[in-house]
């Protein structure tokens, strides 16, 4: 499978283990990161560009997912997020790992390199990699509405919606009021 990876100066030591690792289990890695150490460097511009290699390269046929990583992976996530078909899931665990993919199609995996040992975040990337998709009609429907969403601003009705009581998007102002808490 195709690995692209990227991460700032937080995940650069970790970043060189991490493709010996996963090229150790057979995969392509592709390095979006930076090449040398910058304290100052910013990080949307390394997981931008990989997270729309694997829209790419999924579109094109190839087996491929993507991992960010940086001091929390919190802003990492976000940035990957911010390409259209991408969903990046911010793992801190094996459970949250394999949800992410198995639930979710989770197509981009973000860690935190300073909240992990390294053989930690590895498993948590080497869990996400062998799950797949669980493909339920459950999932499958949750994904596709996110899908429309981002495509168009397709949006289910809202759930709470009544004959009395409009979609909270569609109403003339919000029912709730700071004073009252």
């Amino acid at each position: 499978m195709r690995i692209h990876i990227a991460t700032d100066h937080a995940g650069l030591e970790f970043s060189t283990q991490l493709q010996h690792h996963l090229a150790a289990a057979g995969h392509e890695v592709v390095d979006h990161g930076p090449i040398e150490y910058d304290p100052v460097d910013d990080y949307p511009a390394f997981c931008i560009r990989a997270a729309q290699a694997v829209v790419r390269d999924q579109a094109a046929g190839i087996e491929t997912l993507g991992v960010v990583f940086g001091g929390s992976g919190n802003g990492e996530q976000i940035a990957a997020n911010k390409v259209v078909g991408v969903r990046a899931a911010l793992a801190w665990s094996i459970a949250t790992a394999e949800l992410a993919r198995e639930h979710n199609d989770a197509n981009v995996i973000a860690i935190g390199a300073r909240q992990h040992t390294f053989e930690e975040a590895a498993s948590f990337i080497d869990r996400f990699i062998a799950t797949p998709f669980s493909g339920e009609e459950r999932h499958a429907r949750r994904i596709a509405q996110l899908a429309a969403y981002e495509e168009d601003g397709a949006l289910e009705p809202d759930p709470r919606a009544t004959p009395g009581q409009p979609d909270v998007l569609d109403a003339d102002d919000s029912s709730f009021d700071p004073e009252a808490g």
